[in-house]
C-alpha cells in the first residue's frame, strides 16, 4: 500500500518558487544573479500599516481570533467592497483567510466533488489547477492569444461550459499576463454565465489596485448584479499594500458559500494571525495616497522593461494593463542555438540558457499553462530591470 495520497501524482511543485529558490542557490555560489521571478513587490509596507500591527501587539491582540476574522476587520472589508467596487456584502458574508491561497483553497474544498470542472483561462497562475486537482476537481483550460492581450473571449468560455462545470476561474489583472479586463469585456463574460445558471463565478482581484493609463478595474458582480448569489470576490493586502508576508487574504459571497468555507477553515487553520488583522485593518480604512505613487512607479516600469523587450531579437511583448508582470512571447527563438551549443525547443529551454548565459531568472511560459513566452515579475529597482534586460537582449542577440 502506497504511503503518499494518489492526489500528490496529479500535482506539480510551484514553478515560480522553484525559479526563485534557483536564483538564490546560484547567488549563494557566488554567481551575479538578477532574479525577475518572485511576485512580490519591493517596496516595503507603508509605515502607518507597521504601527498598527505594533499597537495591537501592545494591546495584547495575541490570542485566538474568531475563524473568520476579527469583527472590525471584516466590517472594513464589507466597507471596502462598497466603497470600491460598489458592492453590498454584510460584515456577515465576508471571510479572513491566511493569503489570498487559502481562500481559494477553502472555496474549492468547500464545493468541488470529483469530475467537478474549473474553467480555468491559460496562462494561469500555476497554483490554481493544482488546487482543483488536489481537492478531486478538474481543471477546464481555455487558451487565449497574445494577439488578444491574453483575455478569453465570450464563444471560447461559452464552448467549455458543460454539465460538470462548477466554477469559472478570473483573474484580472492577470498574474501571469498583466492582462485586466474592461467592463464591456467582463460584460461579455457575465452574458455567457447568465446563460449557465448552474456555473459559479469565483473573481481573483488581488492586482485590483495596480492598473495603469486610466484603466478602470471592474468586477463581475458588480458589472453583472444578477450574478451576485453566485459569485465569491476574492482580495487581499498582499500586492496593493506590499504585505506579502502578512499573509492576510479576504472575500466576500453567498451566505451559505461563506458559511461552508469558514466550517473549512476551522478544521483546518481557525482564524489568521491576529496581528496581521490588525494590520491589514489599517490597511483598508487607513490613507489610501501612497497608492498612486505606487501605481506611477510600476508603469514606469512596465513601459521599461516592454520597450526594452521589444528590441530584443526574436522577442514579442504586449503592454499590460496591470499587475506587475510581463508575458513576451519567444516563439521566434525556437529552433534556434544558445552560446552554451544547445538548441533552444522550449521556453524552459530558453529560460534555463538564459540563466546560464547571462543570470536572469525568469518563469517559462509552460508553467502557466500557455507558451511558447516568459514572465517576468517588474516589481525591483529600475536599474535592475534596465540591466536584466540589457542582458536579456545580449541572448537574444547571441542565438544563432
Amino acid at each position: 500500500m502506497a504511503f503518499l495520497a494518489d492526489a500528490l501524482s496529479r500535482v506539480k511543485p510551484s514553478a515560480t518558487i522553484a525559479v526563485s529558490q534557483k536564483a538564490r542557490d546560484l547567488k549563494a555560489q557566488g554567481r551575479d544573479v538578477i532574479g525577475l521571478g518572485a511576485g512580490e513587490p519591493d517596496f516595503d509596507t507603508p509605515q502607518n500599516i507597521k504601527d498598527a500591527a505594533i499597537d495591537a501587539i501592545r494591546r495584547g491582540e495575541t490570542k485566538y481570533t474568531p475563524v473568520a476574522g476579527i469583527q472590525p476587520l471584516r466590517e472594513a472589508i464589507a466597507q471596502k467592497f462598497k466603497r470600491e467596487n460598489g458592492l453590498d456584502y454584510k460584515a456577515s458574508q465576508t471571510l479572513v483567510g491566511t493569503g489570498g491561497k487559502q481562500i481559494l483553497y477553502n472555496a474549492f474544498v468547500a464545493t468541488l466533488n470529483p469530475g467537478d470542472e474549473v474553467i480555468i483561462p491559460a496562462p494561469y497562475w500555476v497554483s490554481y489547477p493544482e488546487m482543483v486537482l488536489l481537492n478531486g476537481g478538474t481543471p477546464v483550460f481555455v487558451e487565449t492569444k497574445l494577439e488578444e492581450n491574453f483575455k478569453v473571449r465570450p464563444e471560447a468560455l461559452e464552448a467549455a461550459i458543460t454539465p460538470k462545470t462548477k466554477w469559472v476561474l478570473l483573474n484580472s489583472p492577470s498574474n501571469p499576463s498583466g492582462a485586466a479586463y474592461s467592463h464591456d469585456e467582463i460584460k461579455g463574460l457575465t452574458d455567457v454565465l447568465l446563460r449557465h445558471p448552474h456555473v459559479w463565478v469565483l473573481t481573483d482581484d488581488m492586482y485590483e489596485h495596480l492598473v495603469f493609463g486610466g484603466f478602470q478595474f471592474a468586477t463581475p458582480a458588480q458589472v453583472e448584479p444578477a450574478l451576485y448569489e453566485r459569485t465569491l470576490t476574492m482580495n487581499g493586502v498582499s500586492k496593493a499594500y506590499c504585505m506579502t508576508g502578512w499573509r492576510i487574504g479576504y472575500a466576500a459571497g453567498p451566505d451559505k458559500l461563506i458559511k461552508a468555507m469558514e466550517m473549512v477553515q476551522g478544521q483546518q487553520t481557525s482564524g489568521a494571525c491576529s496581528i496581521a488583522q490588525w494590520a491589514a485593518l489599517e490597511a483598508l480604512s487607513g490613507p489610501q495616497d501612497f497608492l498612486p505613487g505606487f501605481r506611477t512607479a510600476f508603469e514606469r516600469r512596465r513601459d521599461l522593461v516592454v520597450s526594452m523587450l521589444n528590441q530584443a531579437n526574436g522577442l514579442n511583448c504586449p503592454t499590460p494593463e496591470g499587475a506587475f508582470y510581463v508575458y513576451p512571447s519567444c516563439k521566434d527563438t525556437i529552433g534556434k542555438t544558445a552560446p552554451s551549443g544547445k538548441v533552444i525547443e522550449t521556453d524552459e529551454d530558453f529560460v534555463s540558457e538564459l540563466l546560464q548565459a547571462e543570470g536572469v531568472a525568469v518563469v517559462h511560459g509552460s508553467a502557466f499553462g500557455l507558451g511558447p513566452n516568459f514572465r517576468i515579475s517588474y516589481a525591483t529597482a529600475d536599474e535592475v530591470l534596465e540591466q536584466a534586460c540589457v542582458r536579456i537582449q545580449r541572448f537574444c542577440g547571441a542565438l544563432r
